[in-house]
């Protein structure tokens, strides 16, 4: 599974070095991290209501703790359930984040790809279960399903004579780490055209 590295709830950097046009110029990263780790620290006791966590974390609540829960729950490392925040154990994690509900992979995702997105759209899919932590073998197994169950394979387009033979030659995108959204949006423009 990857690391969460605490990154700036704005620019994401995760070093004193801010972008230019972040929030949080002059916070320092030891802040940003205490931010996380606050959040974290009472949400692994168990489940809480959103608005008793600034009185239950340790020193005063700040701007920098709001964005840092944001970013959380953005990433889906804390959800939502039944009006409680839910820090998420690494396994939950991996099962929830692995049905994408964010878009643009949502789309992607759920609709399956067309030709014209089909190399975004595997690359996507790819990408996205490779940052969940899944291993190759699911990774694998969950696009070649996906190539057949979103009727992708059916649409035709490609070179490969298999699902698995497209996806088994996709193998660097998972092993090189490379994003999912900027190809997800893309196949996502083309999707919606579509279909």
């Amino acid at each position: 599974m990857p690391r969460f590295e605490y990154p700036c709830p704005d620019c994401r950097t995760t070093s004193n070095l801010h972008g230019a046009d972040c929030e949080f110029e002059g916070a320092s990263w030891a802040d940003v991290e205490k931010a996380y780790a606050d959040v974290v620290a009472v949400l692994s006791g168990g489940p809480l209501p959103e608005d008793a966590l600034p009185e239950a974390v340790h020193g005063r609540w700040s701007s920098v703790h709001r964005a840092a829960l944001d970013r959380l729950q953005h990433e889906q490392r804390v959800v939502e359930d039944g009006g409680q925040l839910e820090l998420l154990t690494a396994e939950q994690y991996k099962e929830h984040v692995t049905d994408p509900t964010v878009e643009p992979i949502k789309t992607v995702a759920r609709k399956g790809s067309v030709p014209g997105a089909h190399d975004n759209a595997v690359f996507a899919m790819i990408a996205w279960y490779e940052m969940v932590g899944l291993s190759w073998s699911e990774t694998r197994e969950r696009v070649v399903d996906w190539l057949r169950e979103t009727g992708t394979w059916t649409r035709g387009g490609f070179e490969e004579s298999s699902p698995e033979e497209l996806v088994d030659n996709k193998r660097h995108v998972y092993e090189s780490g490379y994003g999912w959204k900027e190809k997800a949006e893309a196949a996502k423009a083309v999707i919606d055209r579509s279909l």
